[in-house]
């Protein structure tokens, strides 16, 4: 079986904290990049895991919502957008 050479750039402190990684799991940087391309090639997908973590910001808006949805009656309920910003600018001033 013949071989090619892939060339990827990477961050330097990834490559680092990549090679430290393998080289405790007993891989060199090639094994463990020729494993990823044959698990994608059997599998026939991409054998990762994305995910978006909300943060703080989110989360607390997540937690917020899901507070409304099960305690309606401790918040404000406005019939149309006017309603509301009637009130928001009256707070103002």
């Amino acid at each position: 079986m013949s071989t090619k050479n892939i060339t990827v750039r990477v961050d330097e402190e990834l490559k680092k904290q990549a090679e430290e990684l393998f080289n405790d799991l007993g891989l060199g940087m090639t094994a463990a990049i020729t494993a990823f391309l044959k698990q994608a090639v059997r599998e026939q997908r991409v054998p990762l895991s994305f995910s978006l973590k909300p943060n703080a910001t989110t989360y607390t808006a997540m937690q917020e919502t899901n507070d409304i949805l099960y305690e309606p009656t401790a918040y404000r309920h406005y019939h149309d957008v006017d309603s509301m910003f009637e009130e928001i600018l009256n707070e103002e001033t």
